[in-house]
């Protein structure tokens, strides 16, 4: 029973995860790397096919077994991450959203800065 609820939890991560490709509020990473974690401990088929994923597969593998990311990654995410809760911030209307946005970015972009950068990449 247990696997089954990791499972689903997991299906769930990875949708709100791809979404979150598309809606800037939304991020993908954590989402992603939270799906990871639940396949590994309630389906290696899922989380094998995640870990090979094209679009996903080589971030997660850096991010599990070397804990950081290239120096061009972090970059990349922080320039996306600033561009999309720029627009989010721009089209939110009320105060509390702004300032909600204000503080997921603070935490996402702390949170980026402060993983290990791999050398070499």
């Amino acid at each position: 029973m247990k696997q089954k609820i990791l499972f689903v939890i997991g299906i769930f991560s990875l949708i709100l995860g791809t979404i979150g490709i598309f809606l800037p509020i939304l991020p993908t990473t954590p989402f992603v790397i939270l799906s990871a974690f639940l396949f590994e401990r309630s389906s290696e088929k899922f989380h094998k096919m995640l870990i090979n994923n094209k679009i996903f597969g080589k971030y997660l593998k850096d991010y599990m077994e070397k804990k950081g990311i290239s120096y061009k990654n972090k970059i990349i995410a922080l320039i996306f991450l600033t561009l999309g809760m720029t627009k989010g911030f721009l089209s939110m209307k009320t105060p509390i959203g702004k300032t909600a946005l204000i503080i997921i970015f603070i935490g996402v972009s702390t949170h980026i800065i402060k993983l290990k950068t791999l050398k070499g990449e």
